[in-house]
């Protein structure tokens, strides 16, 4: 069924009368009625009463024109959608990303979003790896896994990872605790697919150092919550809650840290438009967090 005899059954339907619709569609008489003729034979249905040389709509044509409107205008927004796609804009931008990230970077940069930026939405990255959440549906990955796989990324800051203790803890007036330290006593974490989790190992690891007390929560905010109670010491990246006060990590390497990154596929319609979003993504933490990853 041809879209533009459907359109002109529109303006016919609109005008009562084919030499009306012929001046305004740009096609001679008979042509147009010719276009009527064949659509009501494909169709098998009476479409317009004629008498007087007035066409009017029969009550088969009144029950369809709605229905041709539809058609018509979903076919511009695909349309549009199809120019918007070849233009490479992004009108909807879905963001893989933890739920601590979601939390504490995500959800207050999408608060500085404007009317013509993306729509967001928002998938738990939940340990899968970039290129695997990626052909399941995202456009970006925010805090996944930065080796080893062939995607555009955008380093966008170094998050430290904090040792969080209640203000009546011995280390309160501190601004740093050691590893080896912390290697005695009760650690509140999650569990290894979280990066901060796998680097406080590998960390552990590189010093020669065992982690003996370790206690993996369901989640940061219950960590938190724990060691608010005095059930240890809170180890993750979150920013800070119930009053806890954060005390940087020292290993045998220096600062023990979390490189946040932006990925997303090369492949992908709108490449660009997601590189500039990484970007404005790193000017905010580099606000946020001081520190852009070198």
């Amino acid at each position: 069924m041809d879209l533009r005899t459907l359109s002109n059954f529109v303006v016919v339907a609109r005008t009562g009368s084919v030499s009306a619709a012929a001046e305004q569609v740009l096609i001679t008489q008979p042509a147009l009625s010719r276009q009527m003729q064949a659509l009501e034979r494909e169709l098998r249905l009476t479409l317009f009463d004629r008498a007087g040389g007035r066409l009017t709509l029969s009550a088969a044509g009144r029950e369809l024109l709605p229905r041709v409107n539809e058609v018509l205008a979903s076919t511009r927004r695909l349309s549009s959608v199809a120019d918007s796609l070849a233009a490479g804009r992004l009108d909807r931008i879905a963001i893989a990303t933890p739920a601590t990230t979601e939390t504490d970077i995500i959800a207050p940069f999408v608060a500085t979003f404007g009317p013509v930026d993306p729509v967001p939405s928002i998938i738990d990255l939940a340990g899968r790896g970039d290129t695997e959440t990626l052909r399941a549906g995202a456009d970006l990955v925010v805090g996944g896994d930065p080796r080893g796989q062939r995607l555009d990324r955008l380093r966008l800051c170094e998050l430290p990872v904090w040792a969080y203790v209640p203000p009546d803890h011995p280390w309160a007036t501190r601004t740093s605790v050691t590893l080896d330290e912390l290697s005695s006593t009760t650690i509140l974490t999650l569990n290894p697919p979280f990066r901060a989790r796998r680097i406080l190992d590998e960390v552990a690891r590189d010093d020669d150092l065992v982690l003996a007390d370790v206690v993996e929560c369901t989640g940061p905010q219950i960590a938190q919550a724990l060691a608010a109670a005095g059930r240890g010491v809170a180890v993750l990246t979150d920013d800070s809650r119930f009053g806890l006060h954060a005390l940087g990590i020292e290993g045998g390497r220096g600062v023990i840290t979390v490189t946040l990154v932006a990925s997303w596929s090369p492949q992908h319609h709108a490449a660009g438009a997601l590189r500039d979003v990484a970007a404005r993504l790193q000017a905010f933490c580099e606000r946020r967090y001081g520190v852009i990853a070198s």
